[in-house]
């Protein structure tokens, strides 16, 4: 069955082609917990087959998540706090996101100012939320967008990679995709876990 999804996967991967990593890339970036694995591993698988254009793949996903981020950027910039909070508190359960999770976040930025803008690119959980202290805080804008793409620029490599590396290997695609997805998605159920219980 699993098998089966991998195949979807990566069918639709392939007939949205560029636009729709794009896309796929603002929704991962912004509110939505939508995990950015599942478009770009198996785009990594298809840049292995020769089928899509590294290049091309890698700058889609970049301005995708610059993109998404700056939705979430200029929200906090120009609603302010007291909204995002409010909207947190109404629609937060349905986004995995809460106002508890969002004052870390905020923690995390004042120590470390601009790097955590880059680091909070490569953190699970995170990720959707390190634009909105950036808004709150009025950061220089051209500086969060050069941190941010950074971020996202390491983050889209390690995943391509990840997808390049199965998408080359003599085993069956899809078998690979499935073992691959598998423990990724093993490895964030650990975490949010974890997260859960020391919480």
């Amino acid at each position: 069955m699993f098998s089966s999804i991998i195949d979807a996967i990566l069918s639709t991967v392939n007939s949205l082609g560029y636009f729709g990593i794009f896309i796929g890339m603002i929704i991962e970036s912004s509110f939505f917990p939508f995990p950015s694995e599942i478009i770009l591993i198996p785009a990594g698988a298809l840049i292995a087959q020769g089928k899509l254009s590294f290049l091309i793949v890698f700058f889609s996903a970049i301005l995708g998540s610059l993109v998404g981020a700056c939705i979430n950027y200029f929200l906090a910039f120009f609603i302010g706090r007291t909204a995002i909070e409010l909207a947190l508190d109404k629609y937060g359960k349905f986004l995995f996101l809460t106002n508890k999770t969002l004052k870390k976040t905020d923690k995390y930025f004042e120590n470390y100012g601009e790097i955590t803008t880059f680091l909070g690119r490569l953190i699970f959980g995170v990720r959707q939320l390190i634009s909105l202290p950036a808004g709150f805080a009025k950061m220089n804008f051209w500086r969060f967008a050069f941190y941010t793409s950074l971020g996202a620029g390491v983050w889209t490599i390690i995943l391509l990679s990840i997808g390049y590396l199965f998408g080359t290997s003599g085993m069956n695609l899809t078998t690979n995709l499935t073992f691959v997805l598998l423990a990724v998605a093993l490895i964030i159920g650990i975490l949010f876990y974890k997260y859960s219980r020391k919480n």
